[in-house]
């Protein structure tokens, strides 16, 4: 990473503060020992969330979903792939959200198109998922081994589940923001997705422990990372001006992400650093396709067969059909080295 925009020389009015959309954004705020990333989501979310016509309630909760996961999966270096994964007994009984690195997103849900009407447009999170799980998944290549760290779902919402997982599994200090919203664009309405991430790294390990972060699961009536004694006094600062921000302020094209980041810590001094690209970009492939096939049996693949006699695979992400000839499936299956 470059050594980005200087602390405190830097203001809105700058144009090296005029951020784009489909990015994330590093930063670093020395004074109070944070470390984070932001991130605005325009085209492609609105991409991915139009081309399966997804109702509204759906499509926010995919949003959230894709925020969240764009601000996890940068992290990853050169190469990987980060999942989350809901499946959970609610409408929406699944979600997917794939980043791969360095900078391609997908998303897909499954759910029951008349509960989810039920609930009307601006359903809770919580009521669409339901309780299940959610798990989120590190895959950096054969080289390394696979982490999957898993979150029970018992009516929270995304954010707080992000928050369950840090607390549980990485023991880091860390406050999530994500909002979503449909807005007027050019006399069209578009899909757009915000998220912040925070958190508290010092270089000494007392001050990382927290009085108020206990082992397990919250207290029941207790929100998750809430202040309290023996809290470091920069983390509460920190939480404290994180939680003044506002939903539209994470999705808003006129608010860039440098604009928030420097309303938030310009006294402190906040570092920003190169912007990363995010793309939505499918995986799917015609020889993907052909492995997944590859796996069922024989008699699976005629059953696979149309009326038309035709095989035909449509990908659940980017809703691409892929229609093959039964007889060229056998023959490059039977093929040596297939």
């Amino acid at each position: 990473m470059s050594s980005g925009h200087a602390p405190t020389s830097s203001s809105p009015a700058n144009a090296a503060l005029e951020g784009g959309d489909d990015a994330v954004l590093p930063f670093a705020v020395e004074a109070l020992d944070l470390r984070g990333r932001a991130v605005r989501l325009g085209p492609s979310i609105d991409t991915i969330l139009r081309r399966h016509g997804y109702p509204d309630a759906v499509a926010r909760l995919i949003g959230e979903a894709a925020a969240l996961t764009v601000l996890l999966g940068s992290s990853l270096k050169l190469e990987g792939r980060f999942q989350l994964q809901t499946k959970t007994d609610g409408p929406v009984g699944m979600l997917v959200v794939d980043f791969e690195a360095p900078d391609r997103l997908r998303a897909t849900a499954r759910f029951e198109a008349e509960p989810v009407a039920a609930l009307g447009p601006k359903a809770r999170a919580a009521d669409l998922m339901g309780r299940g799980h959610l798990a989120m998944t590190i895959d950096q290549g054969a080289s390394q081994s696979r982490y999957q760290g898993v979150v029970a779902l018992e009516g929270q919402s995304l954010e707080e589940a992000a928050h369950q997982y840090f607390r549980q599994s990485e023991q880091i200090p860390t406050l999530v923001r994500l909002a979503v919203a449909e807005q007027m664009e050019g006399g069209e309405s578009r899909w757009r997705a915000g998220g912040l991430l925070v958190q508290f790294l010092p270089t000494s390990p007392d001050r990382l422990r927290q009085a108020d972060l206990p082992p397990g699961d919250a207290p029941e009536g207790h929100e998750i990372l809430t202040g309290g004694p023996g809290e470091d006094d920069a983390w509460t600062e920190a939480r404290s001006l994180v939680n003044t921000v506002e939903d539209h302020e994470l999705v808003d094209p006129a608010v860039s992400s440098e604009r928030l980041l420097y309303r938030l810590f310009h006294e402190r001094g906040v570092r920003v650093f190169d912007a990363q690209e995010v793309v939505e970009r499918c995986r799917c492939s015609q020889e993907r396709v052909m492995g997944m096939i590859r796996s069922f049996s024989p008699e699976e693949r005629r059953d696979m067969v149309a009326d038309d006699g035709s095989i035909g695979i449509t990908c659940e992400f980017c809703s691409r059909r892929y229609v093959l000839d039964p007889a060229e499936v056998e023959r490059e299956i039977a093929a040596p080295g297939a």
